[in-house]
């Protein structure tokens, strides 16, 4: 498979073709058409490398996390969601990735203290039961997000899909902004009374 090739679009909007009238012009100025003109904007065309792909990527990414995370913990002064942002760029395809934006724990249906993580990515994809892999990129759908139930492994000694959620771990998962926001609020809500005013918003 191919590389994939990114080129500055924001450079090459300064950069047009010349219009019919300005040969035209050089002509009658000098007495010859200046044919080169004509392919500039082909070869001003400035390419960029996957690396600097993946870093405006990353500053795009962890820009919305930010954002989020002002907005969930501007909803209630009990809502006390850490601000954990971190960035991962999907191997190959250095425009499309996904921010880590906060994570804690939470009494979700038997589980007394679930430990949770919640995601913002640049594109909407399935997630494998297994959590590490993505399949059936949606074109149409330009963000998603999602929660993963977490838990601890002791043999690596770092957090992992809790599988004992749904078969998936999968918490929620939308391309709405506003259902992934009340989502995330009734999940960090610290009491019965808050989590049912976000219920009917």
């Amino acid at each position: 498979m191919s590389k994939v090739r990114y080129f500055d679009a924001s450079g090459s909007r300064h950069t047009q073709v010349p219009m019919l009238e300005t040969f035209h012009s050089d002509f009658l100025r000098t007495g010859r058409f200046n044919r080169d003109k004509g392919r500039r904007g082909k070869e001003e065309r400035r390419y960029l490398s996957h690396d600097q792909v993946a870093e405006i990527t990353g500053r795009k990414l962890l820009a919305v996390g930010e954002h989020a995370h002002e907005r969930l913990v501007s909803f209630h002064k009990s809502i006390d969601l850490p601000k954990m942002l971190y960035h991962r760029i999907i191997d190959d395809l250095p425009h499309l990735g996904y921010c880590h934006v906060t994570a804690s724990k939470t009494r979700f249906a038997e589980f007394d203290e679930l430990k949770w993580s919640f995601y913002i990515a640049n594109f909407c994809a399935d997630i494998a039961e297994d959590g590490k892999s993505l399949s059936n990129f949606n074109r149409h759908l330009p963000r998603m997000y999602f929660a993963i139930a977490m838990q601890p492994d002791s043999e690596r000694k770092r957090l992992e899909v809790n599988r004992e959620v749904r078969g998936n771990g999968l918490l929620f998962r939308t391309h709405d902004p506003r259902i992934a926001l009340k989502n995330v609020l009734m999940l960090g809500a610290r009491s019965a009374r808050l989590r049912e005013i976000i219920r009917k918003l």
